[in-house]
């Protein structure tokens, strides 16, 4: 049960009411819509972070998942487990990013392996990133995809800390995939070990 009220059209504010226009806009705007004047800026610049851009759409989805697994968030690890799937991920590189088996198990090529790297660096820690990781990363990923990916990153950890905080209900639909697919609808392994 979320811990906050989720808008419908029939509860959403006048100045929210387009969101809900086009049916159920799912939890987390059903969320915002508490605080319409939030709605437009907090939805453009996730559509913008998360979504198109020079950073190919496999590896945005490494950013989020692994970002996601790393945080604990079990609403989005589910919703961007089955993203993943969709994008083409392989089922053994949606295990490793949700933490559930060792990534050198699933991730050999070595830019690949840099970029989750930095993700971990910019996910799972503080302070500056380690001078091993910034070279490597460095060495395969252009200035550009490294702020893009890191926007995607900053976004994800938003809406992480959002959706567990408010204990944000993932959709039926979902939980059907995940476990049809095989995967743990329960919270996601322990990202420090498989690492």
């Amino acid at each position: 049960m979320p811990r906050i009220q989720l808008l419908d059209a029939s509860t959403a504010p006048m100045t929210a009411e387009s969101y809900f226009a086009g049916g159920d806009p799912g939890p987390i705007v059903a969320a915002l819509a508490n605080v319409p004047e939030l709605l437009g800026p907090t939805l453009g610049f996730i559509g913008a972070a998360l979504g198109p851009g020079a950073t190919t759409t496999r590896h945005k989805e490494f950013a989020i998942l692994r970002t996601s697994a790393l945080l604990g968030c079990r609403y989005c690890i589910h919703a961007h487990t089955t993203v993943a799937l969709d994008v083409g991920l392989a089922d053994v590189e949606v295990r490793a990013l949700r933490g559930e088996m060792a990534l050198e198990e699933a991730f050999t090529e070595p830019s690949e392996v840099a970029l989750i790297r930095w993700i971990d660096a910019m996910a799972g820690a503080t302070g500056p990133l380690p001078d091993d990781v910034w070279t490597a990363a460095r060495g395969f990923w252009a200035d550009h995809l490294l702020v893009e990916l890191s926007a995607t990153i900053g976004a994800t950890m938003f809406l992480n800390r959002f959706a567990t905080g408010f204990e944000l209900p993932t959709s039926a639909g979902v939980l059907e995939r995940l476990e049809h697919e095989g995967f743990d609808t329960g919270m996601a392994a322990d990202t420090a070990g498989a690492s």
